[in-house]
């Protein structure tokens, strides 16, 4: 690889970590992407005007067919399906290395070359991260996107039947190593894609950010592995930052929910769903109490002090819009507005606070959930938004809930709490939520984005 090579890939691998770094703040995190994009395309520059390329042509029909398909898809999936197109992004990622990891394996089989042992670990362990993040992505989208249960699907003797499909996978790249052939490769990439579809199968929908960061992870590590195979440095720079920001924010998102790694792979948390009422409806010997939104639009219109904390409902009714003109009327009545956002509330890492960004909430206005607790109490209306587990109480008192440990969101604790749901069905874990029950909280059922539009015109009436 000549100097010029080398240089121009470190050069896109310092604007790939100084990209990463501005992510870590809404304010910087549209420059940060820039910057990173700019990057990898230095990086494809690079490959393509000094790497040994068979075909231009056939790259450039890719390049074209690719960026149309992916600038549509920008344009046209709206926020509410963006973890599903984050699910399929990781899939392709990994299904890529993946195919390239095999191409190279094809080429050795057919010039009858002897495989140079480190070459053949990194083939293997590409094709098996590849294949797994590819059918697990599958399987993830269609879980988000409602094509099959979001719910955990479980069997008897699943972790068995996993281990023992693991353990086989191993052998055949043991073999593979000491003696390639095609038909157990054939096997080794069957066996790999099996093994992604069965793991995320066994999680629930109430997991789904952490198997989304944890996917993420797993398509770069593919493509650091690949990198390792062609002998490509752009490719294992980037591979590698990809899969240590993975992993570091699937911890971020497991201590979120006080949960280990292990127990989100293989608890099969989410297998069983409670099933809830209707609006209004009455749950065991509990009845709920219903507000009308005139009551509310004068609560809010007289309130100092509002926490807004919005859920995957604000963003399946798509009412950022409407939200953030409730808020810019609440404050200009001297009220202050700010926003709750739990580290996995929505579907997948971020989502909140990429919904509020796209209305133009000020960022300053965002706040995590460690800054906003200590202000509950000191808050006149907490306003619910399609949120659910990430502000069940029972995750701080209830032993035997499946969310206790779990850190939340303390709305209980405010004045008053104003709760804004289609009906009362349970969240992604399955379990009824107290806080719609206590004295100092009022539901108001119907679509997020009409009731809150109804809401901003009764606040200007008020």
């Amino acid at each position: 690889m000549s100097p010029l090579v080398m240089l121009l890939y470190l050069l896109a691998a310092v604007l790939f970590i100084v990209g990463l770094k501005k992510l870590g703040s809404p304010a910087t995190a549209p420059g940060g992407n820039r910057l990173a994009a700019v990057g990898m395309l230095i990086a494809i520059l690079a490959t393509l005007i000094f790497g040994d390329i068979l075909s231009y042509t056939g790259i450039l029909i890719a390049m074209v067919v690719g960026s149309t398909i992916g600038w549509v898809l920008a344009k046209k999936v709206q926020m509410t399906g963006m973890p599903q197109m984050v699910a399929l992004l990781n899939g392709f990622g990994g299904g890529a290395s993946a195919l390239v990891a095999s191409a190279e394996f094809l080429r050795f089989q057919s010039s009858a070359t002897d495989i140079p042992i480190t070459v053949a670990i990194s083939i293997q362990l590409g094709v098996l991260v590849g294949a797994v993040t590819f059918s697990g992505s599958l399987i993830a989208f269609a879980k988000l996107q409602e094509l099959v249960t979001g719910r955990a699907v479980t069997y008897p003797l699943q972790k068995t039947v996993n281990a023992l499909l693991l353990l086989v996978t191993l052998g055949f790249m043991t073999a593979l190593i000491m003696s390639a052939s095609t038909w157990q490769f054939g096997v080794l990439v069957a066996l790999a894609l099996l093994l992604g579809v069965l793991s995320v199968i066994a999680i629930g929908g109430a997991d789904m950010p952490v198997v989304i960061s944890l996917l993420n992870s797993y398509s770069g590590i593919a493509a650091a592995l690949t990198g390792f195979v062609i002998s490509n440095h752009g490719l294992i720079i980037a591979g590698a930052l990809v899969g240590a920001s993975g992993i570091i924010l699937t911890k971020i998102m497991c201590k979120a929910m006080n949960r280990s790694l292990a127990n989100v792979l293989f608890g099969a948390f989410g297998a069983t769903a409670i099933e809830g009422g209707p609006a209004g409806a009455i749950v065991g010997d509990q009845t709920v109490k219903q507000v009308s939104v005139e009551d509310v639009a004068t609560m809010l219109a007289y309130a100092r002090s509002v926490i807004v904390v919005p859920g995957y409902g604000l963003a399946v009714a798509q009412a950022q819009h409407e939200v953030r003109e409730m808020a810019a009327l609440i404050e200009a009545r001297g009220g202050t507005v700010k926003y709750g956002i739990h580290p996995v509330a929505g579907r997948m890492p971020g989502h909140m606070n990429v919904l509020l960004a796209e209305a133009n909430v000020p960022y300053d206005q965002l706040k995590d959930m460690d800054q906003i607790n200590p202000e509950f109490e000191r808050c006149d209306v907490a306003l619910v938004i399609g949120a659910n587990d990430v502000v069940n109480p029972d995750a701080r008192s209830n032993t035997s809930s499946p969310l206790y440990g779990m850190p939340i969101l303390d709305v209980d604790k405010a004045q008053h709490v104003i709760v804004m749901k289609r009906s009362m069905n349970p969240g992604f874990a399955g379990v009824q939520n107290p806080l719609f029950f206590l004295e100092n909280t009022s539901m108001l059922f119907g679509s997020a984005k009409d009731s809150v539009a109804q809401l901003v015109r009764e606040i200007k009436e008020a």
